[in-house]
This record gives C-alpha cells, sequence and structure tokens, in this order.
C-alpha cells in the first residue's frame, strides 16, 4: 500500500492550500481516509476525515471551519482544502487509511508533505 501526498509548500498567512493524497495498493474505496499533521515538538494532531461513501466528520478543533475533505473513489484520491492558514499550521501534513468500520488507529500512512506558512 502507498499513500503519496503532495501539495505543500510556502503559504503566505491568510491563504490557501489544498493537498492530494494518491492511494494504490489497496481497495481505495473501502477504506476511510484522514489528514492528520505534525508540528515540530508537538504530538500528531487529527486534522480531518472521510468516511469510504465520503460523509466528512467535523475537522479537528485547531481547524475548524477552515478545512474541507474530500475524496475521489474513481481516482483513487483524497484531498484537504484549507484556508485562512495562520502559521500554526505549519506542520508535516499525513494522510492514513484504515478500512472501513474498523475504528482505532490508522493502518496505512503516507510519507508526509510538508506546509509552512510564513510570511
Amino acid at each position: 500500500v502507498q499513500l503519496q501526498a503532495s501539495g505543500g509548500g510556502l503559504v503566505t498567512p491568510g491563504g490557501s492550500l489544498r493537498l492530494s493524497c494518491a492511494a494504490s495498493g489497496l481497495i481505495f474505496s473501502s477504506y476511510s481516509m484522514g489528514w492528520f499533521r505534525q508540528a515540530p515538538g508537538k504530538e500528531r494532531e487529527f486534522v480531518a476525515s472521510i468516511s469510504r461513501s465520503g460523509r466528512s466528520t467535523p475537522c479537528g478543533d485547531s481547524v475548524q471551519g477552515r478545512c474541507t475533505i474530500s475524496r475521489d473513489n474513481a481516482k483513487n484520491t483524497v484531498s484537504l482544502e484549507m484556508h485562512s492558514l495562520k502559521p500554526e499550521d505549519t506542520a508535516v501534513y499525513y494522510c492514513a487509511a484504515r478500512p472501513a468500520f474498523v475504528t482505532g488507529e490508522y493502518q496505512y500512512w503516507g510519507q508526509g508533505t510538508q506546509v509552512t506558512v510564513s510570511s
């Protein structure tokens, strides 16, 4: 299984970004997908998740109201859009997958993509 995240980079405060994650080696439509992030010296943090059918959960507290997760089962991709970015959004963003109807830890993780919010 491979999860390839892309779309990170340098963003100015107040800006927007769209991250994408391409999945391979799994039956994508059978997996729930999630986005997490980890800033230096901090614990990994939940950002957003989406069920196999496309139903999303509320975004994490620190990004509430500023993020949207979506998926395209035909293209085996999951995306994360964030707006009104703040310097504290700086982190490595990871996509993850777990089988539908399974709770708890995600089974597969991507390598992450760096997002830096700075002027």
